[in-house]
């Protein structure tokens, strides 16, 4: 694995590759003197904000023995016009790799074909797969494993983290619900095209899509980006909360995951939110064992 681009890109054998090595990672935190990431410097690049993403990635690459370089898109010629292709050009001669957050799936796409670096999706439009495998890595903590299990993910059914749900679901085999208002559910081609080897349920109807899950999972009703149709997506969705009237009709001990920051209110309760924060604080930990996974494995490659 040179790259993680996506979780669509991932064979099943490949994450679980990941979710092996991220539990030894964890176990090891304090222990480990491997520096696999030593004389290299890593840069991020952040098009969008971020709290999680940044600092876990800043912490692993450290804790791996590297250096690392926070590059906003104002500190870079990309925010004034430069290709894509050239800044990646440039950028493979000097660094060790690259973690890339920003809007479009194809930039870090062309950003790994050109540079010739290993390359990190932190984040786009289409997908969120660090998120995904370190949720993957919090269920199997919580529960044993992924298979066999249910997972309802409820909300905005057409954002990057069901998106990248969407991907695991065809990888590992487990069931997939997701529970979202008709303008928000995914589209019909990504289905098409997943539901090969997923077993997906997509309904408007959020009490049949909890009912008996393993896992809730919900994100932010307006993904940055999205500003401008605040009003609405909060009309349309607000009857697609997490509360515990919902959690009371999941699985006895069903797991509440956010990929966070949560809007209590919104996408979930501050009642439930606060009743499942060790669950909450759990998953939003593990995206620093799982990218230093991530990153140990494509700096292995290279």
């Amino acid at each position: 694995m040179k790259h993680l681009l996506s979780i669509e890109s991932l064979t099943s054998q490949e994450i679980y590759e990941v979710l092996d090595l991220a539990d030894s990672v964890k176990a090891g935190r304090h222990s480990s003197t491997e520096r696999p990431l030593a004389g290299q410097c890593w840069a991020l690049i952040f098009s969008k904000s971020s709290t999680r993403t940044r600092v876990s990635f800043e912490v692993g690459i450290r804790e791996l023995g590297g250096d690392v370089m926070f590059l906003s898109a104002n500190d870079i010629q990309l925010g004034r016009g430069e290709p894509i292709e050239d800044t990646a050009r440039v950028m493979g001669r000097m660094l060790g790799g690259a973690v890339i957050r920003t809007y479009r799936q194809s930039d870090v796409e062309i950003f790994a074909e050109y540079s010739q670096i290993p390359t990190v999706n932190a984040l786009t439009d289409d997908e969120h797969p660090c998120q995904i495998l370190a949720d993957l890595q919090t269920i199997r903590e919580k529960l044993g494993g992924i298979e066999g299990r249910s997972l309802c993910f409820i909300g905005d059914g057409a954002c990057n983290v069901a998106r990248s749900w969407i991907w695991a679901a065809a990888r590992l085999g487990f069931e997939l619900r997701i529970a979202a208002p008709k303008g928000f559910q995914p589209d019909l081609e990504l289905l098409s095209r997943a539901s090969e080897t997923a077993r997906i349920l997509v309904t408007e109807d959020v009490h049949e899509a909890a009912r008996g899950a393993d896992v809730l999972y919900t994100d932010v009703w307006v993904s940055m980006g999205k500003e401008e149709e605040t009003a609405s997506r909060l009309a349309a969705m607000t009857p697609y909360q997490i509360n515990q009237g919902l959690v009371g009709v999941a699985a006895r001990g069903a797991l509440v995951m956010h990929c966070l920051p949560a809007y209590r209110g919104k996408e979930i309760s501050a009642e439930s939110f606060e009743a499942h924060a060790k669950t909450l604080f759990d998953q939003a930990e593990n995206r620093l064992h799982a990218q230093k996974a991530i990153l140990r494995l494509i700096s292995a490659s290279v």
